[in-house]
């Protein structure tokens, strides 16, 4: 089976760093309906950075201004899904240096019962060729 591959969006807002400013961000999004596919926080001195890549753009550009968020940073990547194997992430990252589109980042893990997934980011100026080489579906 192929696996899946479409394209996400991230967005990044920065906090202060200390405790139970992640979970305030995070609890707007949950009460809001927001799903998100991916998050990480990083602190960064006395703020800290949280991102995200929600299932829905438009449900969470509308959630954001509505709890008085500010979210930045919007940029394009690709969520690949597929059934655990060795080589999973190697086999698509191959596809992009073939056509010669450098990869700027990857988050990627296991997600259990035999499945793995990865967040491949490429620079602004590749994207809509990675799309069309990793046949992304628009989401």
């Amino acid at each position: 089976m192929r696996d899946s591959v479409r394209k996400v969006y991230h967005y990044t807002i920065l906090v202060q760093n200390k405790p139970g400013q992640a979970f305030k961000v995070l609890a707007a999004l949950v009460s809001a309906g927001i799903n998100l596919l991916a998050c990480t926080g990083t602190p960064r001195g006395r703020r800290a950075q949280i991102d995200v890549v929600p299932d829905d753009t438009r449900k969470f550009n509308a959630a954001v201004r509505k709890a008085g968020l500010k979210f930045a940073s919007k940029k394009a990547g690709f969520l690949i899904q597929g059934e655990d194997r060795p080589g999973a992430l190697a086999d698509n990252l191959k596809l992009l240096a073939d056509k010669g589109i450098n990869v700027a980042a990857v988050d990627g893990l296991s997600a259990g019962k035999g499945r793995w997934g990865a967040i491949v980011w490429v620079d602004p100026k590749d994207v809509n060729r990675a799309a069309r080489v990793l046949r992304a579906k628009a989401m």
